[in-house]
This record gives structure tokens, sequence and C-alpha cells, in this order.
């Protein structure tokens, strides 16, 4: 029997929105996208927001009854210790946070997160039942350079090498960093040949079934005129979605294309 995977959409806020945000943001994005409670998003489509850490408790009281996972948008290791300025897992699942941002090319970029830190955060929420959205992503000179093989492969090994026996409660987002808020995105078909390779290498290294089960995201500009699209494609189980997660019309739009 083929493995039913549901669809997710996983809005990114950034550092955007404020507390006073939330409720305006969330009463006109259920109205907006015809929901009414949780029974409407029920085994057909999975919703997540990941917010700033100031939004966290607040989220999670309003996103609760709705039915939508709430995310932070990083998060440590260790969980506890003197590491100034990190967000531990103890923390997070205090506050209801039911998953994480994890190895966003932001991250990446801008605060030198590697390979390696990536997979011992990605474990870490495993071994605490927090639900890793791990991202891995080619940058233009990469893609240009025909590295993007290359370097997907190695994101995606570092991080299924440290998986080992844990469970394999992930998702894997793709965000090529080249179409990340520069208006460029990549076609069905090239985001697909990714997708594929990436469930490829999760199949030699964890098995069938469970690269079987994994969902795999889109993060590239993806955004209403696209995303039936996208979605069509046979390995693509739904977006990470930036700047248009943050307009709840819009949003909305998204999220009906995908029930």
């Amino acid at each position: 029997m083929a493995v039913v995977r549901v669809k997710m959409l996983a809005g990114n806020w950034k550092m955007n929105k404020l507390n006073s945000d939330l409720e305006p943001f969330f009463s006109a994005f259920m109205q907006s996208a015809g929901l009414v409670s949780s029974a409407d998003l029920a085994g057909r489509l999975d919703l997540l927001f990941a917010v700033p850490a100031t939004l966290l408790a607040r989220a999670v009281e309003i996103c609760r009854p709705l039915g939508i996972r709430v995310a932070a948008q990083n998060v440590h290791w260790e969980a506890s210790g003197a590491y100034t300025g990190e967000t531990s897992l103890p923390m997070l699942r205090e506050l209801g946070v039911s998953a994480a941002l994890i190895g966003h090319s932001e991250r990446r970029q801008y605060f030198a997160e590697s390979d390696t830190s990536v997979a011992s955060k990605t474990t870490a929420c495993l071994r605490d039942g927090v639900l890793p959205l791990v991202c891995v992503g080619e940058t233009l000179d990469e893609r240009q350079k025909g590295m993007t093989a290359e370097v997907i492969t190695r994101q995606v090994l570092s991080i299924l090498a440290a998986v080992g026996t844990l469970p394999k409660d992930l998702v894997i987002a793709y965000e090529p960093v080249w179409a990340i808020g520069t208006g460029m995105t990549a076609t069905a078909a090239q985001a697909q040949e990714v997708h594929a390779l990436i469930r490829s290498l999760v199949a030699a290294q964890l098995g069938i079934p469970v690269a079987a089960g994994l969902r795999i995201l889109y993060g590239g500009s993806a955004n209403p005129i696209n995303i039936a699209e996208l979605l069509q494609q046979n390995d693509i189980d739904g977006a990470l979605v930036g700047g248009v997660s943050l307009k709840p019309e819009e949003f909305a739009k998204m999220v009906r294309s995908a029930l």
C-alpha cells in the first residue's frame, strides 16, 4: 500500500510581528482560508508557523485550538548551560512548542550554522520529541558551478549520519538560497529533481519505508501562483513560506490551494 504523506505548509515569520499582531492575523487568516476549527485540517493538511521567540507563548495559546503547530526558529542542542542568548528544548516544550526550524539558510549565512551544529540540533529535537524542520540548499554560485547535487548530498548525509537509531519523525525543507527573497523561483521540475535526490539519499541511508514517509518541503519563494504546480510533483510535500506567510489573505490562498 502506498504511503500517504499529509501535505504541510509552514510559515516562517523570521524577525517580524509583535504579540499585538497575533490575534488579528489568525482571525483574518482563518476566515480567509475558510477554516473554522481544527477538524477542518485534520488528516488533510499540516499548518505550522515558525515565529520569533517573543511570540511563542501567545502563539501556542491561539494556535493550539485551531490545530496549527507553532515552531521555534532556532534551538540549542543542550538542555541547559552557559549558552547566553540561546533557547533549550525543555524551555520550548514548557511553552507547548512542538517543532523547531533548524539550519535555515539565514542561520547558516549570518550566524555561522554548520552541518555539524545542524545535525546536533536535529538529533536533540528527535530525542526530545520536538519535530525538526531541517533546511538544506545551495547558493546561486554553487548552482551556477553545477554543485547542487554535491552540496545537497553533503548537507543531507550529515543529518542522516547523526540520526542513527533515533525516531525518524523529521521534515526536510529544500530551500535554494538563490530563490529566497529574490523573486527568483526554481521551476517545479528543478525543485522536483532535488526533492527526488533527497528522498533517494534517505532511502539509501535509512531505508525505503522511512524515505517513503518523509515529508520534503520546498522553500524558495513559494507563493499562491506556483503552489499548485509544486504540490503536483511526486516528491514535493508542501512548502516553507517566508514573506507570503506574513500576509494572512495571501497565505490563506496557498492553504485553499493545498486543500
